[in-house]
């Protein structure tokens, strides 16, 4: 709901719409109101979180186009009685915002860089990853596995019992950590039926003890810092104890952008490199990694380039 807001509002100003334009269009974009987030959760995970914020925008971008054409707005559609957003969602209650309103969205975006994994899970993953590195030959020695996290991933991810498809498994916090220890990386394969059937994957998962730390869930709702800290310790039949890896940030946080953006970067070039023919790709690259030439290229050039040849 909040993406298909924003992105009405905005895509209102890029269409060229006037003040009375944008507020026209966000006030349909509040009429839509808020679609279910039963696709995002068990024991319906499905597809439908994969493609869920483009259709979002997607729906931002036809309600901006629609009052360009004259559509008119409704000034009553948070606070009309009875049939408006406050009272039909809110239980009457109004509108309030935390903060005022500017760039700290943009300025905190996280890319999703280094794993295909819910992000509550992504620091974890890297936790898993190297513990890997030195404990990959104890995995069927363990005995337990503690994992430290934010509220909102005990609340969202964190899942036991049988998983029934691919969007089941990438909102599966103990499925995702069970992953990167026993191979040491988290990529879109892992979560096919093939790799799901190793009974490694189950066994570790069993195994995990998951336990909310406050620190974790204050740091993520702190809009100074919004970490999305997770820890892990393994602990093995002998009694012996792995050191505790904590990591409080994801590659794609704001906090770690120097590291991060080499890597979006190669992410976007293995993604252009993999859908278009060699010579298209690198006319691509060239053109959408000069920011002079991108800045000054019309809409329909760009969208000619993008065009398979």
């Amino acid at each position: 709901m909040l993406v298909r807001i924003a992105s009405s509002a905005l895509s209102s100003y890029l269409l060229g719409g006037d003040y009375d334009d944008v507020c026209n269009t966000v006030s349909h974009a509040w009429l839509d109101g808020s679609s279910l987030r039963t696709y995002r959760h068990a024991p319906n995970t499905g597809s439908r979180k994969s493609w869920a914020a483009g259709d979002a925008t997607s729906r931002a971008v036809h309600l901006a186009w629609l009052t360009t054409r004259g559509e008119g707005g409704y000034r009553g559609a948070l606070s009309a009685k009875t049939w408006g957003f406050s009272d039909v969602s809110f239980k009457s209650k109004p509108i309030k915002r935390s903060q005022e309103y500017g760039t700290y969205v943009m300025e905190n975006i996280l890319f999703k860089i280094s794993f295909p994994a819910e992000f509550h899970a992504q620091t974890a993953v890297e936790a898993g990853i190297s513990l890997h590195e030195k404990y990959r030959d104890k995995l069927d020695k363990i005995s337990s596995i503690e994992v430290e996290t934010q509220e909102p991933a005990v609340r969202i991810i964190s899942k036991t019992g049988p998983l029934h498809n691919y969007a089941d498994r990438d909102h599966c916090l103990q499925y995702m950590i069970a992953i990167a220890l026993i191979y040491g990386e988290v990529e879109a394969k892992h979560y096919q039926d093939e790799i799901a059937s190793n009974p490694m994957i189950d066994s570790l998962r069993e195994k995990m003890i998951i336990s909310e730390n406050p620190k974790f869930s204050r740091d993520y709702l702190d809009p100074s810092k919004r970490s999305i800290a997770n820890s892990i310790t393994l602990a093995f039949d002998d009694g012996s104890k792995s050191e505790k890896i904590t990591v409080e940030y994801p590659v794609g946080h704001r906090n770690r952008r120097d590291e991060g953006i080499p890597l979006l970067l190669d992410k976007f070039e293995s993604a252009i490199k993999s859908y278009y023919p060699s010579n298209q790709s690198d006319d691509i690259l060239n053109s959408f990694l000069d920011m002079e030439n991108l800045s000054n290229m019309s809409v329909n050039e760009m969208m000619d380039k993008l065009v398979i040849k």
